[in-house]
């Protein structure tokens, strides 16, 4: 790519405009796409125009989809409005109300221009659904079906509509209302006969969801169903719309990197990193921060209680470390697996004590091992004494399968209480081990070594 992006910077600084559109021409949508935002970096706006303007309309509508908002932005305030009004007129629907829900005002107003009253009611009711719901990311650009047509009927249909259409591998059947009554796939309907009806081959166990449901539940039904296309229904059940794979590949790259960030206790956000403020970036991270700071006093105020201990036998202090760390790690490992888990509907709130007895198990054999290797560690090794290192090999058992248990359940409790589980994830985990672990290994020490 970067060796085409300079040949391309060449061929426009030496103006050989031919050249540039018949090698342009030949490249994928995405790689276009792709192309004209290092050009908008690399050259003046006005040459990434002029290469937009090369393109055949039909690939120029295509290659709009695949740019960022911000250079859309740049394309629709300098292209004519003959020009934006085909783009509108060939970008499918949803991809359009994408576009409407990124561009400032203005731009909106420009766009709107060129749809009609009945594109417009579509538009606003659109725009009304929930954000992040299966409302705001279906199409309404499918194939449907009557179910007394005809296998040959529903062929001519499909050939005389599905032009304009996003997916034609899947066609729905509607009744009365719009109401959803079957689905069928092309595959199906080529290789039946032709006098058949439609309502004689259609599937009537539809998987389907709301407009409401939210966009995480839409990707898991996609992937538990390998689906390429799903229904969407309101609450009389009446087909609003289709939500098609490319929308939820983009929304479980979405979630993913929303559990990412959670998971590293910063704000959710939906820029790029480069395109983010150096202000919002830190004002994402510091309010998780603050509260990590202020729950890490707890570990200093156990410290402050058990001073005595640390007076009497100060070598305690040199294992502290090691056993805090031992823990946040164990309780990371756990809720990181659990948390996925649930993200993938493979584990459910009922689960819960399976999911204990399970890390139960799993604790005991990794702490007994752990407190083993240390036990060689401190007593053979740093001749440290017989009773103090008994005393904080014990503490590591009970920290690991402490941990490991407080790492599976947080997530599930979040879960249940309709949190995102990926919040319990390693700093807040890793805070309350802290303090746990240091309970027990002063506890410990008081009663094996009687001070």
């Amino acid at each position: 790519m970067k060796k085409d992006l300079e040949n391309i910077v060449y061929l426009i600084k030496e103006k050989r405009y031919t050249e540039v559109r018949k090698t342009i021409i030949n490249f994928n949508s995405v790689h276009i796409g792709e192309l004209i935002e290092e050009l908008i970096e690399e050259l003046d706006v006005s040459e990434a125009i002029l290469v937009f303007r090369m393109l055949p309309k039909n690939l120029a509508a295509e290659v709009f989809n695949y740019i960022s908002s911000e250079s859309q932005e740049k394309i629709i305030s300098s292209i004519t409005d003959k020009e934006l009004e085909y783009i509108i007129e060939e970008i499918y629907f949803d991809d359009m109300i994408d576009l409407l829900e990124e561009m400032p005002a203005h731009v909106v107003k420009k766009i709107l221009k060129y749809s009609n009253v009945e594109e417009r009611k579509l538009i606003n009711e659109f725009l009304n659904y929930p954000d992040y719901s299966a409302g705001s990311l279906m199409t309404i650009e499918y194939v449907d079906l009557k179910k007394d047509m005809t296998v040959e009927e529903a062929l001519r249909h499909i050939k005389d509509t599905g032009l304009n259409k996003e997916t034609i591998y899947t066609c729905y059947v509607t009744g009365k209302r719009r109401k959803l009554d079957g689905i069928i796939s092309l595959r199906k309907l080529i290789l039946s006969d032709y006098d058949i009806k439609i309502k004689d081959i259609m599937k009537k166990d539809i998987v389907h969801v709301n407009t409401n449901e939210d966009q995480e539940e839409v990707a898991r039904v996609f992937r538990k169903y390998d689906l390429i296309s799903l229904p969407v229904v309101d609450l009389e059940n009446r087909l609003t719309g289709i939500i098609t794979i490319d929308d939820v590949v983009d929304v479980i790259d979405q979630e993913n990197t929303e559990d990412f960030q959670r998971m590293a206790a910063i704000s959710p956000s939906e820029e790029e990193y480069l395109n983010t403020g150096v202000w919002t970036l830190a004002k994402n991270r510091l309010v998780w921060l603050i509260i990590l700071m202020v729950s890490a006093t707890f570990t200093g105020h156990i410290i402050k209680k058990f001073e005595d201990v640390l007076q009497s036998v100060v070598i305690l202090t040199a294992f502290i470390p090691m056993l805090m760390d031992t823990g946040g790690n164990a309780g990371s490992q756990s809720a990181t697996l659990v948390i996925r888990s649930i993200a993938l509907g493979e584990i459910k709130v009922k689960d819960t004590l399976k999911v204990i007895w399970k890390e139960l198990r799993v604790s005991l054999i990794v702490g007994i091992s752990l407190s083993f290797i240390n036990f060689l560690r401190i007593y053979f090794i740093e001749k440290v004494s017989l009773y103090i290192s008994v005393t904080v090999c014990i503490t590591l058992l009970f920290t690991v399968v402490l941990a490991k248990i407080v790492g599976a359940v947080l997530p599930i409790i979040a879960k249940k209480l309709k949190l995102d589980p990926a919040i319990m994830a390693s700093p807040l985990i890793t805070t309350i081990v802290d303090a746990a672990s240091l309970m027990v290994y002063f506890s410990i020490a008081r009663a094996i070594l009687h001070i």
